[in-house]
């Protein structure tokens, strides 16, 4: 064994000792709300696919027409000759979709957010983000060269006055505050239309993260500045195609000068070979579902859903479609998460660094395409693990013991928590 491989084992082994240590475990089964994993069938609760379109018949048929029409492949970047005529549509799609003058796509909302934050901000000017923002937003930050502060998740106070000391001290510079709408791993919401009162005020601008908010919220699932009458006051919203939309890509829209500026400044962008065309055509399609009658269905089932198991579970709101059990050790998270596998439900134990230290959860994921008995089921299976595991976590929960004892009446099958 070489050193450095002698070294990386040695990391490994701490990961272990740390229950921090992450592997693969394919799918046997395309993605759906049931699924097989090492011969067994799951119903998944760990999805992004929340409209459930991951499977749409119609999607399906535009990628493979799309790859007919368009090939398989790009070829080159954008700025080559890799831009053909689905990327082109589909920017006109996003920017009429979110009421903007421009969009430009991405392979993914990681680049998205990698590329277009250093090309719009750089060294001298100030980015101020919520503590929790994701991982995507804080890399990307960071790559810009400008000074970073960080404000305590959603804490007002703080925002504001980073922003006055940020106008203080760099009177002539960019000051952009960065959030998501719909933190990914917490589900709740940003108090939008404080933040954006805050940055007219202050003169800064706005960067705000759609991706879980896309197709869930607002009108025709614009997200939630569209849902708040906010985004006119929005100055970019990122966001990404790989949840709700139920395919693969990011996207961000903005003025036109934004979007020229990152066409030539974003490296992600301008290094990558462009997306594959039948991507691009798909996901043009997936919009104009999301928009329809079908879409507000879809979308008022998953939110339903999330509604349902907010009132019989007892253990909060959820705004959209994600909710987490806040479990702090990772040991605890694990052993849920394997003892909701051992009872045939798919909910995964998020870590350190994907949250804070101390912060480990069972994230909740809501699909269109689950069924009420099958919400029904899960609330009880968690509710039998928490009380087992994790009583302290059930305070609220407790006050609804006679409905889980009514589910559990049910024929739902037999869960070992």
């Amino acid at each position: 064994m070489s050193s450095a491989d002698a070294a990386w084992s040695r990391m490994l082994a701490d990961l272990d000792t740390r229950s921090l240590r992450r592997s693969l475990r394919p799918l046997e089964t395309p993605q759906g709300t049931e699924v097989v994993r090492d011969g067994r069938t799951l119903l998944n609760f760990s999805s992004n696919d929340y409209l459930g379109l991951a499977s749409h018949p119609a999607i399906i048929a535009a990628l493979r027409e799309g790859a007919a029409r368009h090939g398989a492949g790009s070829g080159a970047s954008r700025l080559l000759c890799g831009s053909l005529p689905p990327h082109g549509e589909l920017e006109e799609t996003l920017a009429a979709f979110k009421g903007t003058r421009a969009a430009l796509a991405f392979s993914s909302g990681f680049a998205a957010a990698l590329g277009t934050i250093p090309a719009l901000f750089g060294k001298g000017d100030v980015l101020i983000l919520d503590k929790l923002a994701h991982a995507c937003l804080i890399d990307g930050s960071r790559l810009s060269g400008a000074t970073l502060r960080v404000y305590p998740h959603n804490d007002l106070d703080r925002l504001e006055s980073h922003l006055g000391w940020a106008r203080k001290n760099f009177p002539n510079s960019r000051v952009g505050v960065i959030t998501e709408s719909v933190f990914s791993m917490d589900g709740d919401l940003c108090p939008l239309a404080e933040i954006v009162a805050l940055k007219e005020r202050f003169d800064a601008v706005l960067y705000l993260d759609e991706a879980h908010a896309f197709g869930l919220l607002g009108a025709g699932g614009r997200g939630l500045a569209d849902a708040l009458g906010l985004a006119p006051r929005v100055d970019v919203q990122m966001g990404t195609l790989s949840k709700a939309a139920g395919l693969a890509g990011g996207y961000v829209c903005a003025s036109r000068a934004a979007i020229d500026l990152a066409i030539n400044r974003a490296r992600s962008f301008i290094y990558s070979t462009a997306p594959p065309p039948a991507i691009a055509a798909a996901a043009i399609r997936a919009l104009e579902i999301i928009a329809s009658d079908e879409g507000n269905q879809r979308r008022q089932r998953v939110l339903g859903h999330a509604a349902h198991f907010a009132a019989i579970s007892g253990l909060g709101p959820v705004p959209a479609a994600i909710f987490a059990v806040k479990l702090g050790e990772e040991s605890h998270a694990l052993e849920s998460a394997r003892s909701l596998e051992a009872s045939g439900f798919l909910v995964p134990a998020i870590r350190y660094p994907t949250v804070p230290k101390g912060g480990a959860r069972l994230r909740i994921t809501f699909s269109a395409a689950h069924s009420r008995p099958e919400i029904d089921r899960l609330t009880l299976a968690i509710a039998h693990g928490l009380e087992h595991l994790c009583p302290a976590v059930l305070p609220k929960a407790a006050k609804k013991k006679g409905e889980l004892g009514a589910l559990g009446q049910r024929d739902h099958g037999t869960m070992r928590i």
